[in-house]
């Protein structure tokens, strides 16, 4: 701890030297906070107790705070991270450290890109590497090293990386990193055929190492040793990945395609839950689309087989990734049309998705979305139908409606033995009205229909905005007719008779306040147990009821 507040304190003095010496410079000093306070309000009724910040700690915080400096061709960052009682990295337990969760150093040389410190990036779209953050699911995959960038021309250019990733585990020390070491490289290309024609080609090749330290390999063989002896194999230190990608663009047509490869090491079993299986794994994805005014449609299909890339075969759900696989479900906004999300399936998966727009007025627009998605023995996972229709009544009055279908295997994603496929259908409708330059209304309306999982939902939103600065929201989702796994919707009671369960309510309400680059939000919350996803990474978030003061600021 002593050392990430030297590190911070050294971090600042120097940006406020450099400050003040680059007066006659064209220096650029910029950042951004990011501050999360919630307060827990137990409730039994909704599963929102036995945690820590229920039970005593009553409430919990994260905050993320940005500087960033640029002069002399040097660009210079860092963030400070703190986290008091806070249930993101485990949402059933509680975490408090600070310190320096990132920083970077930057340096352009000619055509000699150099970058130190934290990384982000990624090869390709992220199959063979991608190092990102994403806060709302606790995941921070960057690399600590060096990257080298070289322009060979203006079209062609090569890169190089090496480190260890950023470690993310519960009740550990968030400002470390992994021990295993993580070293690769690209290629990336423009290829044009002529300045008047319309066919392009970006094509890029990539590869990986990652070598596992000697602890983690112990940890692997003491594994191994105990598992039957049919079923042992000598593991590997190092493990290649590579992977082929390209982009043609010819007129209105684009074609992404993308294959990778990696060799075999210990991977979990997924039968055999707590061994490992010796299998070499590979992806294939590709993206066709067209688009013209008025009208686009784009194909997706990916394949998955044993792609289990982590920096050690001891991580788990969403710690250590390396890898990045494109998820095959349409993003939904929706309070109930995204309550189901597919987790991409690391060890086997068949994933197709279509989506269609059609605007055939200004005022009128279809769209419509399928996926399907099975396990490598053809299990369905999850199937999802989404039609969708926006009407622009006049220039204060618009409307979208529409309807979805899903089937969501709840066993295989939330890891719960012997639940029931999910079949639901859920009907929406979004209204907007403008009074005047300043105020307007936004009304929403959606119900699930489902007998399996919570059972069937109703979620009605009013959203009043004052611009600029104001906006005020009143909500509630009602489970309709609440059940436990393996419940009928009534219960018998001691006479023999049957009685409804009371339908519950998970209200919110909330204020917020937005000036120039600054943004206040609070508000009051009861939320049910489900599943949070951003790009196909999701995690199976509990129940939450209390208040949350939220505030962002860029400067």
């Amino acid at each position: 701890m002593k050392k990430n507040l030297s590190a911070l304190s050294i971090c600042l003095f120097c940006l406020a030297g450099f400050t003040v010496r680059a007066q006659q410079q064209q220096a650029q000093f910029s950042g951004d906070l990011e501050l999360n306070n919630n307060f827990f309000i137990r409730d039994t009724l909704i599963g929102a107790t036995g945690t820590p910040q229920y039970d005593r700690q009553k409430s919990g915080t994260e905050s993320w705070l940005t500087l960033n400096y640029s002069n002399w061709g040097f660009d210079i960052g860092m963030r400070f991270d703190l986290f008091n009682n806070s249930n993101i990295i485990d949402p059933n337990d509680s975490y408090s450290a600070l310190g320096i969760g990132r920083w970077h150093i930057r340096k352009s040389i000619g055509k000699l890109h150099v970058a130190a410190g934290y990384i982000y990036d990624q090869v390709g779209s992220g199959i063979l590497f991608r190092a990102y953050e994403a806060r709302p699911l606790a995941i921070d995959n960057a690399l600590v090293g060096l990257r080298l960038q070289y322009d060979i021309n203006e079209n062609w250019k090569i890169r190089a990386f090496s480190g260890k990733q950023k470690k993310v585990e519960k009740q550990r020390n968030l400002f470390e990193i992994y021990d295993p070491l993580v070293i690769g490289g690209a290629i990336d290309g423009y290829v044009s055929f002529g300045d008047s024609s319309k066919v392009f080609l970006a094509p890029g090749a990539g590869i990986l190492k990652r070598t596992l330290d000697d602890a983690t390999m112990n940890t692997v063989v003491s594994n191994i040793g105990t598992d039957s002896f049919q079923y042992r194999f000598v593991p590997r230190y190092n493990t290649y990945a590579f992977t082929l990608y390209n982009t043609l663009t010819a007129g209105n047509f684009t074609w992404y395609v993308e294959g990778a490869y990696k060799t075999q090491e210990a991977i979990p079993d997924p039968v055999r839950v707590g061994y490992f299986q010796d299998r070499a794994g590979w992806v294939g994805y590709t993206s066709l689309s067209y688009s013209r005014p008025g009208f686009g449609i784009t194909l997706q299909a990916k394949r998955t087989d044993n792609f289990f890339m982590r920096v050690s075969p001891l991580m788990v759900r969403n710690r250590g990734q390396i890898a990045f696989l494109p998820p095959m479900q349409r993003q939904n906004t929706y309070r109930l049309t995204a309550r189901y999300n597919a987790a991409t399936q690391e060890l086997g998966e068949w994933a197709f998705m279509g989506d269609v727009l059609f605007n055939p007025t200004k005022k009128l627009g279809f769209g419509a979305n399928y996926a399907h998605i099975t396990d490598s023995d053809g299990q369905l996972l999850f199937r999802e139908a989404f039609l969708e229709s926006t009407w622009k009544m006049n220039n204060k009055q618009k409307m979208i409606f529409g309807v979805q279908y899903q089937q969501y295997n709840q066993e295989v994603y939330e890891v719960k033995p012997d639940a029931p496929m999910v079949n639901q259908v859920t009907p929406f409708v979004e209204f907007v009205q403008k009074f005047d330059k300043k105020r307007s209304l936004r009304v929403e309306a959606q119900y699930m229909f489902t007998q399996q999982d919570l059972g069937s939902w109703a979620f009605l939103l009013l959203e009043f905005n004052i611009a600029p600065h104001w906006s005020f929201t009143v909500a509630d989702l009602l489970n309709t007719d609440p059940r436990k796994l393996g419940e009928e919707i009534e219960k018998p009671q001691p006479d023999g008779t049957l009685k409804k369960q009371t339908p519950i309510h998970y209200p919110t309400v909330a204020v917020f306040y937005t000036y120039k680059s600054y943004r206040a939000g609070l508000s009051f919350v009861k939320q049910p147990q489900g599943v949070v996803c951003t790009g196909g990474i999701c995690r199976l978030e509990p129940a939450f009821s209390g208040v949350r003061f939220n505030l962002t600021a860029r400067f």
